[in-house]
């Protein structure tokens, strides 16, 4: 690409991905008085799971996945036996590099919990300030959340699970007999127990809350364009942004592009081994909540939010290729499950499948490439992406202006894979 094809200034920021982390960071960003560039090839939070998510806002959850008990346990989780997990045989050879990589993360749970709990505990508060100074405080409802099991055991779960989280500082209290009384009478189960986490929260809509911060993002005058990044290049001291045929200079550049960051990083020599681990939501337009905040159906694995005229129930960890089609036999599962559920979900309600961007080890991808490109990113927030867009936000642009940030980085280098 020839100099006289470079498009515009090279001051500006560019952020490679319009999902709720990008969102974020081109507000966080600009609110202290940077050129921002936000390029996605589809309007801001409108594909994904940045689109697509349940809504909560889980400062609950401190631990990475990949554990020893999950290692021992999974197989019950499979779809094979009526479970969430779907690990189809054809992906096996295919996903084997990201699946040692899992195992091995097992083994450091203990090590890479503060890590991520550094991020997480504080996500809703930092979340509420944002949206105060956004002007939109309506978007978030901090009721907290709720978990509930059905059955015979269903106390025996509820009070392992609390004590787990005791041990991890999570607040949690039982959830009041009015709910579990109504889990009974719509299920059809004599027995239930529950657990209220009241830290937590949920969004009214997650692209809402998107479009907050990309609006205000905009106002403070970052630009956005359509177009996909197919590469970036180093322009000496600065970044070259290929889209479309034309170049565009950067003074730094931001990977924030979910699944498809691999490629885009990986001719620096940066690992970026994310899978896109997918989900799966069905809505019910006008349908009352059981509460006013989100319920997860731990029997199964289905979180249930009361979003803006709708509810939306959110399930699955599909370990599909990125881009396949959605698998129909999960939507007309979920909407069975839910209708046992006591749900009122007909067959007219629509499905929807998106892709998280999960690395191995369950820990975001926030860092800096090494070298002297002014190139940086921040990838792979798994179920998380919702909950640690504003902490993330907050990390990165401190790591874009030279800051030094407010918690320990080194765990989040995405080094820690190897060279690519």
């Amino acid at each position: 690409m020839s100099p006289d094809q470079h498009d515009g200034s090279g001051e500006r920021i560019a952020i490679i991905g319009a999902g709720i982390i990008g969102c974020a960071l081109a507000w966080a960003l600009a609110r202290e008085g940077r050129r921002v560039l936000l390029i996605d090839r589809a309007e801001p939070a409108t594909a994904g799971a940045s689109f697509g998510n349940a809504g909560h806002i889980a400062c609950e959850q401190l631990e990475p996945l990949p554990s020893p008990a999950v290692l021992r346990t999974f197989w019950r989780e499979l779809t094979l036996f009526g479970g969430a997990v779907d690990l189809p045989v054809r992906r096996w050879v295919a996903l084997a590099p990201w699946l040692a990589r899992f195992i091995q993360a097992a083994f450091h749970q203990s090590r890479n919990t503060p890590a991520l709990a550094a991020l997480v505990a504080p996500a809703a508060n930092a979340l509420e300030v944002a949206l105060r100074e956004l002007a939109r405080p309506e978007l978030l409802v901090r009721h907290g959340h709720y978990v509930l099991w059905r059955g015979r055991h269903a106390a025996e779960r509820a009070a392992h699970t609390a004590a787990g989280a005791q041990a991890l500082g999570v607040r949690t209290g039982p959830a009041p007999r009015e709910l579990l009384q109504a889990v009974c009478a719509r299920g059809g189960t004599g027995e239930a127990a529950g657990l209220h986490y009241p830290d937590s929260g949920h969004v009214i809509d997650p692209r809402q809350l998107a479009a907050a911060l990309a609006g205000a993002a905009f106002q403070a005058g970052a630009e956005f364009r359509q177009a996909e990044v197919q590469e970036l290049t180093p322009l000496g001291a600065r970044i070259g942004v290929r889209a479309e045929g034309r170049v565009v200079p950067a003074a730094a550049a931001v990977v924030c592009a979910g699944v498809q960051s691999q490629p885009l990083l990986a001719r620096f020599g940066v690992p970026a081994p994310l899978t896109a681990e997918r989900g799966y939501h069905l809505e019910m337009p006008d349908a009352p909540p059981l509460i006013d905040a989100p319920v997860l159906h731990a029997n199964h694995n289905i979180i249930v939010t009361p979003m803006q005229g709708r509810l939306r129930a959110t399930s699955y960890l599909e370990f599909e290729r990125h881009g396949a089609a959605p698998d129909p036999r999960k939507i007309a599962r979920l909407r069975v499950r839910l209708n046992a559920l006591g749900y009122r979900c007909a067959m007219a309600h629509p499905g929807w499948v998106g892709s998280r961007p999960t690395l191995p080890d369950y820990l975001p991808g926030l860092g800096r490439v090494p070298g002297e490109a002014p190139l940086f990113y921040a990838v792979g927030h798994q179920h998380l992406g919702l909950t640690l867009a504003v902490p993330s936000a907050h990390v990165m642009a401190a790591l874009v202006a030279g800051r030094r940030p407010a918690l320990d980085m080194r765990p989040f280098d995405l080094m820690r894979f190897g060279r690519g």
